[in-house]
């Protein structure tokens, strides 16, 4: 519990990123951590990028991570997953949504969605674990819980039980989308598995 682990979280607004943020740091706390936790909203309400940088560990006393040093990155869309490459070392961990939101420039035809983004992680030596946490979360019942599915898929790669991530969930999400939310972290779980 010494060494400090870094997690950074990339997506574009309206894709529940700070949620999925909160509900790993409220887990590391409960599980003993020390945790320090820094977000950036950007253009958020415009499908902008939107990111939160977590680090957790026996002491932590800033919360920004350094360029080279994410351990892991839990990366809602592709793009965002290869926007962010500086941040991330030989032996990082991408847990990616295979979910494409495409860009103004590539909706309006000015630009083209790049082919095969998740190979193109792979070559890095980096590892890549692919997550459909949009059709997780239609499967669940509720399209919004795709970012609870990628926390799912998140806490295999974490020393903290399962149970807790449950216990912040129940008591974090309103109860008429508790058990929506509770299918998506355990099928979340499943496909993060490595």
């Amino acid at each position: 519990m010494s060494e400090i682990k870094n997690i950074l979280f990339s997506g574009v607004g309206g894709q529940g990123i700070l949620l999925a943020s909160e509900l790993t740091a409220a887990a590391l706390l409960r599980a003993g951590y020390d945790v320090k936790k820094s977000e950036v909203h950007g253009m958020a309400q415009r499908g902008g990028s939107v990111t939160a940088q977590l680090r957790y560990g026996r002491q932590v006393y800033s919360p920004l991570i350094d360029p080279g040093s994410a351990d892991i990155q839990m990366a809602f869309e592709m793009m965002e997953a290869v926007r962010y490459l500086p941040f991330l070392h030989k032996g990082s961990t991408v847990i990616v949504n295979t979910q494409k939101i495409l860009p103004p420039s590539v909706a309006t035809g000015q630009a083209t969605y790049p082919e095969n983004v998740l190979d193109e992680l792979i070559k890095r030596d980096i590892e890549v674990i692919g997550v459909d946490a949009f059709s997780i979360a239609k499967e669940a019942g509720e399209v919004r819980t795709a970012n609870v599915a990628l926390v799912g898929a998140l806490s295999v790669h974490l020393d903290v039980d399962a149970a807790i991530f449950e216990e912040i969930i129940d008591n974090r999400v309103p109860e008429r989308f508790r058990s929506e939310n509770m299918k998506a972290f355990a099928a979340g779980r499943e496909a993060g598995g490595r």
